[in-house]
């Protein structure tokens, strides 16, 4: 018996793609396809650059990635350093770690260089000194073993930034140069010499000659150095303290975000907040030219090794593949870190994506499976302008009916004297497969929207459907759709407002609907009304002072007739809606409260002494079915239950609430993590890496073999009786393995195959040591060719057997006549077929 696995949260996506400079694997000419790899949270993520999927996740670190690269003595192997305080060498293709080296300090940036066989280049905080950090080379030991200690460092630069893009390396690694505000700092190895240069700190025409970043030429003594006023400096003759000089490029109207050189070092890359990169072809403004519209400020610019590529990271999540002319190739887009998520994490029903705001007014769906953003849909329909200070019209609140065919947003300007809101109505339109506008409504509410909720129903027609806004104007209001009677209308429906509610001048601040949509309820400031939603009538109210109600909502399927709501005094109270009594409270401080939409399961967030904590509980019972305390080191700011595609098998009692849907979390941070109970190995495995056969194809010996596909075999001819051949898939990580990993690096067959063979075998407990003796010593008195066949009859007995075990059905055996018969159609010649 295998223990059940514990319950962990893990990070699973949306960390930020900018964390370091990205690596190209290979060159692209080459046979071998190539990849990207960037640092993405605790993880580095491998990318094809044919397709841009997502290939391979690299997971061990347990702190933030903040480093890689390419072993420069084999380009098939990766460093990448963390916080942790571990450097790790990586197989990165096979996703294996080889080793894993332990520093001891934390380690900020990661620099190999092809000079240095043994060691590498990092950045670490000094020693008893705050905010002052140092560059460090860190010999690696070629001890035997996995986990090695590397503790011998040397430095080599002192008050250097933390900044990864403030530190380069010259021609051939003869010397490293370091900018730090207004100091330039070069250290020559083979001289052991160090030189100091700075410039003013400001220029009378005002801005900031400050160092932003640096890059180094690679055949020439030549640094390029970036600057906080949009300047370019390029130093040469550094030799000299005295005798430098330098020359001055100017394009960017604000901060050099990063620099880069092409492979021959002919010309310089260079890109900012403008989301523009600029390509400059001489020591002279006038030779350049423009990549615009990259969508937003450019964070580090990479160059592959053979300079047919470059790539771009943004601050938005966003990575863009660039070819050497200057030509967009493709872009991928993980979760955008907005500013404040003001929407909430919605589920989108059709696509089970996460919705969200993205990009100034626009919202963006985020696939959780790929860990990229499926589109973005634009909202406001504005252009953004970049200004600070400047109030703009930003999107608010979204939600979905419950089959994803409309689509609700409020948008505002936050002004405080005479806000500007509009609410929206789009619907799905199958023909392409995107969201229309509907229905426009300007200030549906006097002050700003608070909450909004459609009724689910599925069994309801349009005709019933509803959308409830809840409003600072102290009153909800219900939302019809109603059919135009003007025939020259471009559309048949729209939405207008059927009924207003209030409650004692009370402002409005939730709103939900019950399971089967006959009730809703609304709070209002410190008390809960619930409403009769076809006559509108006020049914009762339930107040639990003092505090203001901060989150409300319905119990599910047999605990339907429960209604919970948390207060900002910290209490959880279940209302009783039969007995209109309160039915239990708790002295918790809930943030969130997310009703799981497949079973009777809540979810609780509380915040209390910088320590989230989990509750999960069912209404009708007080006590928790699961607590998880320190739940992460960030506040939880948001939550979201996700309906699983299917059932997970769980292991444990206590996280069978994880069953049907799976719960997800956005931090303050923007990090978006899940529960879960499966081990590292399994987590990593992408879903894009799953193979899919489809139903139609033939079905091969090669298929048959591996168990992928079943399918009903009837011979009218031959009297088989009535054999069915269940569809079972094969489970086996080996087998898995051995699909998924490229031929040009899976290991030898002397080592594939014993493991792979002792997948395939299924024992057969109803049979004793004798029998099995028996079978064995038959078998080896027959042909070869009738022990193949022989075998292939067997492994179908036996892979179709396990599942009518399971049933506590018999197995029934061929009779030799129907075995005879089977033999011949096996040594038929089928290879007629492979000429269709």
């Amino acid at each position: 018996m295998v223990a059940p696995a514990s319950l962990r949260v893990v990070r699973c996506g949306g960390s930020a793609l900018h964390g370091a400079r990205a690596v190209f694997s290979c060159d692209s000419k080459q046979v071998v396809p190539g990849y990207l790899l960037c640092a993405s949270g605790d993880f580095v993520k491998l990318y094809s650059l044919a397709t841009g999927e997502p290939l391979r996740l690299l997971g061990g670190h347990a702190g933030l990635v903040t480093g890689i690269q390419l072993n420069p003595h084999n380009h098939m192997q990766l460093y990448s350093s963390s916080l942790d305080g571990s450097i790790k060498l990586w197989d990165y293709v096979d996703g294996i770690p080889i080793k894993t080296y332990t520093v001891g300090s934390k380690l900020l940036a990661l620099y190999a260089l092809a000079s240095s066989e043994d060691s590498v280049f990092a950045i670490i905080p000094k020693s008893g000194e705050r905010d002052t950090f140092q560059l460090v080379s860190v010999k690696l030991t070629k001890a035997a073993g996995q986990d090695l200690e590397a503790k011998e460092l040397s430095v080599v630069l002192d008050g250097v930034d933390a900044s990864p893009k403030r530190i380069a390396f010259g021609r051939e690694g003869e010397y490293v140069a370091s900018v730090k505000e207004v100091n330039l700092q070069v250290y020559f190895f083979k001289q052991k010499q160090l030189n100091r240069f700075s410039v003013s700190a400001t220029k009378t025409k005002g801005g900031s000659n400050h160092f932003t970043c640096i890059a180094c030429h690679p055949t020439e003594d030549c640094i390029a150095t970036g600057h906080a006023d949009g300047k370019i400096r390029l130093w040469r003759n550094f030799y000299h303290r005295k005798e430098y000089t330098f020359s001055t490029l100017h394009w960017h109207h604000d901060t050099v975000m990063d620099l880069a050189f092409s492979v021959e070092g002919t010309n310089l890359l260079s890109g900012g907040v403008e989301s523009v990169l600029v390509l400059w072809h001489s020591e002279s403004d006038c030779q350049k030219d423009f990549l615009p519209r990259l969508g937003s400020a450019i964070e580090y610019i990479s160059m592959s090794t053979d300079g047919t590529l470059c790539c771009t990271l943004h601050t938005d999540n966003r990575i863009t593949i660039i070819n050497s002319n200057l030509r967009f190739s493709k872009s991928i887009q993980g979760l955008i870190k907005s500013r404040d998520v003001k929407t909430g994490l919605v589920v989108d029903p059709r696509t089970k994506a996460l919705v969200l705001n993205g990009e100034p007014g626009h919202l963006q769906f985020y696939c959780l499976q790929s860990d990229q953003q499926l589109f973005s849909l634009d909202i406001v329909q504005r252009q953004y302008i970049h200004q600070a200070g400047l109030k703009q019209v930003d999107l608010v609140k979204v939600a979905f009916s419950a089959e994803g065919k409309w689509l609700a947003t409020v948008e505002e300007r936050e002004e405080v004297t005479d806000p500007e809101l509009q609410l929206k109505l789009w619907f799905f339109d199958e023909e392409t497969q995107s969201f229309k506008l509907n229905t426009r409504i300007n200030m549906p509410h006097e002050d700003h929207i608070t909450d909004m909720c459609f009724r689910d129903m599925d069994e309801l027609d349009d005709d019933s459907l509803m959308l409830v806004t809840a409003g600072r104007d102290r009153v909800f209001k219900v939302w019809m759709m109603v059919e135009d009677s003007d025939p020259e209308a471009q559309q048949s429906v729209s939405w207008s407002c059927d009924f207003v509610g209030s409650y004692h001048n009370y402002e409005a601040t939730n709103c939900c609907f019950s399971e089967d949509g006959s009730l809703l309820a609304v709070s209002f400031e410190e008390t809960v009304t619930v409403w009769d939603s076809v006559t509108w009538d006020l049914k009762c109210t339930f107040c639990h002072p003092p505090g203001k109600i901060r989150n409300i909502c319905f119990g599910r399927l047999t605990c339907s007739k429960y209604l919970i709501g948390a207060t900002d005094y910290g209490f959880l109270c279940c209302w009783n809606l039969l007995s209109c009594a309160l039915e239990w409270s708790a002295h918790l401080n809930i943030l969130i409260l997310q009703p799981d939409p497949l079973s009777e399961h809540i979810a609780a967030v509380s915040w209390l002494s910088k320590e989230s904590s989990l509750f999960v509980f069912k209404p009708n019972d007080p006590r928790p079915i699961y607590i998880q305390r320190n739940l992460c080191k960030e506040k939880i700011q948001l939550a979201a239950f996700v309906p699983r595609d299917e059932p997970e098998m769980i292991g444990s009692e206590k996280y069978l609430w994880l069953r049907k849907s799976q719960l997800f979390f956005l931090t303050d941070t923007q990090e978006l993590l899940t529960l879960s109970t499966k081990s590292l190995e399994e987590r990593l495995t992408p879903s894009s890496k799953q193979l899919a056969v489809e139903e139609s194809l033939l079905v091969t010996p090669f298929s048959l073999l591996l168990g992928k596909h079943r399918r009903q075999q009837s011979q009218d001819n031959i009297d088989l009786g009535n054999l069915i051949h269940n569809k079972h898939e094969q489970d086996s990580p080996a087998v898995k393995e051995l699909l998924h990993t490229p031929a040009h690096v899976l290991p030898s067959a002397s080592f594939l195959c014993p493991i792979f063979i002792n997948s395939l075998l299924i024992s057969k407990d109803n049979k004793s040591a004798e029998e099995v003796a028996d079978e064995v010593e038959m078998e080896s008195e027959k042909t070869e060719d009738d022990s193949d066949e022989e075998g292939d009859v067997t492994e179908m007995e036996q892979e179709d057997a396990s599942p009518m075990k399971l049933l506590g059905e018999i197995t029934y055996k061929l009779s030799k006549s129907q075995e005879k018969e089977l033999r011949k159609i096996r040594k038929m010649d089928y290879s007629w077929i492979s000429a269709l």
